[in-house]
């Protein structure tokens, strides 16, 4: 985030786009418009610069040069993301959901799809886009559960304006240091298609993850299909009470094939077919130079085939101040579900027969004037020699309350249990994992559940420009319980803590992020912690 807001001093500035005068500017509403069978008709591509000359504060020397600085996204790389073209049928429903989906890049930020005429039986469109400052090339830190984590990264999120995503990135933390290199294609050769390369070298082992797909893009993309395939290897380390106590090697080997098919969108749901194999390997050995545990998880070759069935309502609505400052957000209140099973048998490599299950379900629920609580829950395992074996039930809550014109109360509550938990799949509940107070990994276990209520403000200032500030009050409250392959764990049973904290979120750069800046204090726990935590991450959200 420093070398972010760094590099974007040093940010091809585009004149404003003109605007449209609403007042004489008068065609039907959207409803009409579909109505009288209206087509499209030209569809142009405004990028708008990083700095707007026109709002107090941004008409500095070192902005306009950081525009000037600056390599422009191609139209090609946003029209390859919209969901109509010209001669098509006006759709409201399609420029919604195109804003969406441009929402989801990270080298532009607050687009928006508009009607700029209409005449003779056409509309003619415009996108518009703001331009962000992609490179970052810097120092980052950040602090969580007591321990520190730094990297040196050079990272360009929009490569000569083609949307291409390339990073060599350096880290240090508390598991291993790692040297590595991504690769994101959002639109393969100006198709649908995009593709992922990660390459890794770290102390403690390398790995690589290569996938290529064609996503279901849209409600009412009619197939899908994908690969991926990956190898890693790492030493994992066991933890109690925030210490390390023990470690493990650890090689995992995954690849999968699938495809997917779809009626499309119809009466307000879309339901999908996916089938595929999967290749799911885990092998476990002690570590040169670690204390190996009290017993090493038992090795997994899982190879199958597998089907799952996905319904999606559509039901989306924007809002602004909840997990972000002063920008767009997409919520999804239709109910969504999906139930996918599977098959491992030795006559397709496996080292077992087991059947496996996924189940999840999610759903929002409007409770008035901008209230807002979503509901969701997974269930995940494998029935094998009789009797459930990994299975995870997860349920989560999230609860939104404006309570001011700069301020919103929220609250989540999530929950895990496991039953006959793989011994690499324990449950970790610490410092870097919700429960601010604490050092990483202090609980351990087959199950946990955490409580957070916040009190967020969001400020109308800014942080020279490039980064919007806000701030939290919050509570965390949670426990893990239940055994562990490892051994004891010393879980000191429910814990909370208490804290406040600073929230910066970028605006001008592709990082799309927010910086949490929090102080806590535990109001539990073993007397060898400290009293007082300081935590520094970087966040998707508030």
């Amino acid at each position: 985030m420093l070398g972010a807001v760094a590099a974007c001093l040093l940010c091809t500035a585009l004149p404003p786009a003109a605007p449209i005068d609403e007042a004489a500017a008068t065609w039907p509403d959207d409803a009409e418009l579909e109505a009288r069978g209206t087509r499209i008709g030209t569809v142009t591509v405004r990028d708008l610069p990083i700095f707007d000359p026109g709002v107090a504060g941004e008409k500095k020397a070192v902005y306009r040069l950081a525009d000037r600085l600056h390599v422009d996204t191609r139209d090609s790389v946003i029209e390859a993301q919209l969901l109509f073209h010209p001669g098509d049928l006006y759709s409201r429903h399609a420029l919604e959901e195109t804003e969406r989906n441009l929402r989801r890049l990270r080298f532009i930020r607050e687009p928006e799809v508009r009607i700029t005429g209409y005449h003779d039986g056409v509309v003619d469109l415009e996108v518009v886009a703001h331009e962000v400052w992609t490179t970052n090339p810097g120092i980052s830190f950040g602090r969580s559960g007591g321990r520190n984590k730094t990297g040196v990264e050079l990272e360009e999120l929009n490569l000569l304006g083609f949307g291409k995503h390339l990073a060599f990135d350096y880290s240090d933390d508390v598991d291993r240091s790692t040297y590595s290199v991504h690769w994101h294609d959002p639109n393969l050769f100006g198709s649908r298609w995009r593709n992922d390369l990660i390459l890794r070298d770290s102390d403690d082992g390398s790995g690589y993850w290569l996938a290529l797909e064609r996503p279901f893009y849209a409600l009412d993309t009619h197939w899908s299909a994908g690969m991926a395939l990956g190898r890693d290897e790492t030493v994992e380390h066991v933890y109690r009470l925030g210490e390390e106590t023990a470690g493990y090697g650890q090689r995992l080997e995954s690849v999968e094939l699938r495809y997917g098919w779809s009626a499309g969108l119809r009466a307000g749901w879309t339901r999908r077919f996916t089938a595929g194999f999967r290749r799911d390997h885990a092998d476990f050995g002690p570590a040169a130079g670690e204390i190996a545990p009290l017993a090493l998880p038992a090795s997994r070759h899982l190879d199958y085939p597998w089907l799952r069935f996905e319904a999606i309502e559509d039901d989306f609505t924007t809002t602004r101040n909840r997990d972000q400052i002063a920008r767009t957000e997409d919520f999804e209140f239709g109910t969504r579900y999906a139930l996918e099973l599977g098959w491992a048998s030795p006559d397709f490599g496996s080292d077992r027969s087991a059947a496996l299950l996924r189940a999840e379900a999610s759903r929002g629920f409007r409770l008035g004037d901008d209230h807002a609580l979503f509901l969701d829950a997974a269930l995940s395992g494998r029935h094998e020699s009789g009797d459930f074996r990994d299975a995870l039930l997860t349920a989560g809550l999230r609860y939104y309350l404006p309570d001011g014109p700069k301020r919103t109360f929220y609250a989540s509550l999530s929950a895990e249990l496991g039953h006959e938990l793989d011994a690499d799949h324990e449950r970790l509940l610490g410092g870097d994992s919700g429960l601010r107070g604490y050092p990483l990994r202090y609980q351990v276990g087959q199950g946990r559940a955490l409580l957070t209520l916040e009190q967020r403000f969001y400020t109308k200032y800014s942080l020279w420009r490039l980064a919007d500030i806000g701030g939290a009050i919050f509570f965390d409250m949670g426990r893990s319980w239940g055994g562990s392959a490892f051994g004891p764990t010393g879980n000191q049973g429910l814990l909370k803590d208490i804290g406040f904290g600073l929230r910066l979120g970028s605006t001008k750069t592709g990082l799309g992020n927010v910086l949490h800046i929090d102080v806590a204090f535990p109001l539990d726990g073993d007397r060898s912690i400290s009293s007082v935590q300081f935590l520094v991450q970087t966040k998707r959200s508030f």
